[in-house]
């Protein structure tokens, strides 16, 4: 939107060229988000409290989250959604299809997100939309994403990158299909398990987003991607705008979910996120990074996973106190901000190991 403006008035002032820059795009793509997300998240949890959307607490979770939580306003997520949305569109080549499919990303798993969220709020429980019919409406909007990008875009016959490996890719050919929809799915309802204590998902999205505005950079610049020897993605530099703003909007509602939280991001939040990190992933032909930068959240499903099944087959053994992971850890003892930090820490290691992947190949 601005971009086209700045072009326009770049004919009566040259200075306006500035702007047709894309790393200072990526700037104020970043600060654009920031702000309104700061700016409107007093007023957003002001409203939500008014109204008392209130965050639906597991009967059978932790004791104290009954007692400190129950009174936490959720449907965070719209705060998130509004700020990356905006921003992106001020900011990014609104003609670029990456960006159209990425906002697509995040509007139509933030709307599965949003009703499940509201069902809860309005029958008083925690659990919304039947798990089958989200996961329907998941793989819905997935498959509409991948179909598009492996049928009218160059990334959907790409070969995938091999972390640490030069000479080794993966090409999937139509399995890139059912491949990118397991990664949408998965990304999205791990970001949502991981969603339980006070900021405990934001950041790591933060850090994985932040490294995917240098993945994005470097893959849309030919002389960057030559030399350091991964696929040239024509397009895929501006998907960085997007990327800062997941990163801008992540850290102004972080401000307001820290610990003691203000304010919780709900499936709305977590959904959209999750999703748009895995699309940025399957865009830049670097899901195995971000399986490794994930590790936290596949922690957390594995965790779920083991949990259910030791239930099911041991006869009602359980391997954790509880599941997810990080309930396990505060019934083990550790204070939720230790618990937080500690994962935050793992998954600050875990982005460096997949940043260094540029290079150690």
């Amino acid at each position: 939107m601005l971009l086209n403006l700045f072009e326009y008035l770049s004919q009566f002032y040259s200075g306006f060229n500035v702007f047709q820059y894309l790393t200072l795009r990526i700037v104020m793509g970043a600060l654009t988000s920031l702000v309104i997300s700061l700016i409107l998240g007093p007023y957003i949890i002001s409203f939500l409290k008014n109204k008392q959307f209130y965050q639906s607490i597991r009967q059978d979770g932790p004791k104290s989250h009954l007692d400190e939580k129950n009174t936490t306003p959720t449907m965070g997520g719209l705060l998130i959604i509004l700020s990356v949305v905006i921003s992106t569109l001020l900011w990014s080549d609104l003609d670029n299809q990456y960006i159209s499919l990425l906002l697509f990303c995040i509007l139509s798993f933030g709307v599965i997100g949003f009703y499940d969220d509201y069902k809860k709020l309005i029958e008083q429980r925690s659990d919304g939309i039947k798990g089958r019919v989200k996961l329907f409406f998941q793989i819905l909007f997935a498959s509409i994403i991948t179909v598009y990008l492996y049928t009218f875009l160059e990334t959907g016959k790409i070969a995938s990158i091999m972390p640490f490996l030069k000479d080794h890719s993966f090409y999937l050919g139509v399995l890139f299909v059912p491949w990118a929809i397991f990664i949408l799915v998965g990304s999205s309802n791990a970001v949502n398990l991981t969603d339980g204590l006070d900021g405990l998902a934001i950041l790591p999205c933060i850090l994985i987003a932040s490294a995917f505005v240098i993945f994005s950079y470097v893959h849309g610049n030919t002389n960057i991607s030559e030399y350091l020897l991964i696929p040239y993605i024509e397009g895929s530099g501006e998907t960085a705008i997007f990327a800062a703003s997941l990163v801008g909007a992540g850290l102004g509602f972080l401000w307001f979910n820290s610990y003691p939280a203000e304010i919780f991001m709900g499936d709305c939040g977590s959904l959209s996120l999750g999703s748009s990190l895995g699309l940025l992933a399957i865009i830049l032909k670097q899901e195995l990074a971000f399986a490794i930068m994930s590790g936290i959240f596949i922690a957390e499903v594995f965790s779920v996973i083991i949990q259910v099944s030791s239930f099911k087959f041991r006869g009602g053994k359980r391997v954790f106190k509880m599941a997810p992971l990080h309930h396990h850890y505060e019934l083990s003892g550790l204070s939720e901000p230790k618990i937080i930090m500690r994962f935050w820490i793992i998954t600050f290691i875990l982005v460096l190991i997949a940043l260094s992947t540029l290079k150690i190949r």
